[in-house]
């Protein structure tokens, strides 16, 4: 199925421009239920981030049982990742929402008409695109058995990626699109909750280097690399 999405997007500028000023319809997909007429708008809205289905179900004038159906349908269909939060007994409120991603981030660009680099990086949807294609590279490059979510705390501690493995070790991930990556206090604040093994900055820059004291930054590539080979 996600190669019949990448099909439409990289078919000429009649199926780029089909998808991007919203004539593209779930039937382009070959989707196997006809109820879900509205899956080309969610698409569309989905960009990225904590799942609201109260305002997902807003935006498609629906009820948030109907958006919830559409969303379940888009993650089976693999086009969509839902990555759920971390729940661990540490006495914080937690954000319990999972977070939702396209999958494809080409397809992202497509539905939001942002037809080269120059227009991406213009559009504020760069960051929460960059975040999306790089959970979905690590979460490709894990070894069986592990397992990614994100965490959160009402109180702004976070973890873009939080990846456990068999016999419960832990790695921590911060997602940043700058090449000189800052590792934020909440990511600190995060780490001494759940008390990962390992914790990494991951960046699109070429070096290894250390972020901050027990925080690598490593390239995206070389992250991904080090996962492929941590279940060997």
């Amino acid at each position: 199925m996600l190669q019949a999405v990448r099909g439409a997007c990289a078919g000429g500028s009649t199926s780029f421009a089909r998808i991007s000023n919203g004539t593209f319809h779930s039937s382009d997909l070959a989707l196997p239920r006809s109820d879900c007429a509205e899956c080309g708008p969610c698409l569309r809205i989905i960009r990225g981030g904590i799942l609201n289905l109260a305002q997902l179900a807003r935006n498609l004038s629906v009820d948030a049982k109907t958006a919830g159906s559409y969303v379940d349908l888009l993650v089976d269909l693999l086009l969509v990742r839902r990555l759920p939060p971390w729940h661990a007994n540490i006495g914080k409120r937690l954000v319990r929402s999972p977070k939702v991603y396209l999958r494809d981030s080409g397809l992202v660009h497509a539905l939001l008409g942002l037809g080269d680099r120059e227009a991406l990086l213009s559009h504020p949807v760069v960051g929460a695109s960059w975040e999306g294609f790089a959970v979905e590279q690590l979460l490709s490059a894990a070894p069986e058995g592990a397992e990614g979510h994100f965490y959160r705390t009402s109180g702004g501690a976070e973890i873009d990626l939080l990846l456990s493995f068999p016999g419960g070790r832990l790695w921590a991930i911060e997602i940043k699109r700058s090449l000189a990556p800052r590792v934020e206090r909440g990511f600190h604040s995060a780490c001494a909750d759940v008390d990962p093994e390992k914790r990494f900055v991951a960046y699109p820059g070429a070096e290894v280097f250390p972020a901050s004291e027990g925080i690598e930054a490593v390239p995206l590539r070389e992250l991904a690399r080090r996962l492929s080979e941590a279940g060997r």
